[in-house]
């Protein structure tokens, strides 16, 4: 199961994949998640008790959403 961590003021993203389903996962946070929601069949996301995004689910990745490289820029404010 390969996968990525990135470091996000202070907190940490991790962005996995599992080749053997094309399934993406993208995790904010390590909040409890409470509720998922379908945005169309291919993707989910799940949210915290207060509404907030922890995680979301990319189904068919490399297909539906053309992952087939990841890279990371950070922006900082000037």
């Amino acid at each position: 199961m390969p996968f990525s961590t990135v470091d996000i003021r202070n907190d940490t993203m991790k962005i996995k994949y599992f080749s053997d389903t094309d399934t993406a996962l993208v995790e904010f946070s390590d909040k409890e998640v409470v509720e998922t929601r379908e945005i169309n069949e291919n993707i989910y996301i799940d949210l915290d008790s207060d509404g907030s995004l922890v995680s979301m689910t990319i189904e068919h990745a490399k297909e539906k959403a053309n992952i087939t490289e990841l890279s990371f820029i950070q922006m900082t404010g000037s």
